[in-house]
């Protein structure tokens, strides 16, 4: 088994030392379930601002949680629904700085204050959301977006 090391300080560092690590760790694995578990893991141990990271996947038109870490998490979100549903109907990235001041924010987490929710999308169809909550405001910036968007990338490939 692999172990996850990060010395990086910046989020930029982080993310640098942790995206070539996460790449190697899932290529040769083909379990999908088993490669997002393991990328939640790592990115929870990299970042420890972060309160809850993990996956929705698509299932029935409407997204079903997949692996994660942190608190016991809402188990279905319909599309459109909560940062994530807008993220799949958008099919784009969106940070939100302050959760209480997002339209329609689902409270899985009371003591969630910021999210960022990257969606997984091949071939033009939207396949799942990664899901990262803080409980620090405004935790999430272009940097995560970048990165995070680059991060997806690398587990397209195993969808």
């Amino acid at each position: 088994m692999e172990q996850i090391i990060v010395k990086g300080q910046t989020k930029d560092e982080i993310y640098t030392e942790l995206l070539p690590q996460i790449k190697s760790l899932v290529e040769d694995e083909s379990d999908l379930i088993a490669n997002l578990a393991n990328v939640t893991s790592a990115l929870k141990q990299a970042f420890p601002s972060f309160s809850w990271v993990g996956f929705y996947l698509m299932k029935d038109g409407e997204l079903v949680l997949g692996p994660f870490q942190g608190k016991l998490a809402c188990t279905r979100i319909k599309v459109g629904s909560g940062v994530c549903g807008t993220a799949v109907l958008r099919k784009e990235t969106i940070i939100v700085p302050d959760v209480e001041k997002f339209p329609g924010h689902i409270y899985c987490d009371p003591d969630s204050r910021s999210e960022i929710v990257v969606p997984i999308i091949k071939d033009g169809e939207v396949l799942g959301v990664l899901d990262i909550d803080s409980y620090e405001l405004d935790n999430f910036d272009e940097v995560d977006k970048f990165y995070l968007e680059k991060l997806v990338e690398i587990l397209l490939e195993k969808f």
